[in-house]
């Protein structure tokens, strides 16, 4: 892990803030079981990559179950929501960086 990365709790969800600059934010979600991420927007673009894990993501008309290697994209101030299915990892880049995780 880089010097730079930052372990975060955000209402109960652990994550790593990885990097951060004027524009854009790349995290690592460490979701577990029993974290729980209801119906919520934001002002920043979130687009996504699973790298362990199974999940439910649900906004607009897109509702799928994602594993290893699926990717996503959730425009900004768009309701969603992440049910986890099996417990792992997702890298989520941000745009602009959400200052609710700094």
């Amino acid at each position: 892990m880089s010097e730079e990365a930052q372990n975060r709790n955000f209402l109960g969800v652990d994550f790593v803030l990885l990097s951060h600059g004027a524009e854009s934010m790349v995290t690592k979600m460490l979701y577990k079981k029993e974290d729980n991420v209801p119906f919520h927007k934001h002002p920043n673009e979130q687009s996504g990559y699973v790298i362990s894990g199974k999940y439910r993501i649900v906004f607009k008309t897109y509702d799928q179950v994602i594993g290893p290697g699926d990717t996503y994209n959730i425009p900004r101030d768009v309701e969603h929501r992440l049910e986890i299915i099996d417990p792992g990892e997702v890298i989520d880049i941000f745009s602009p960086p959400r200052s609710d995780y700094l």
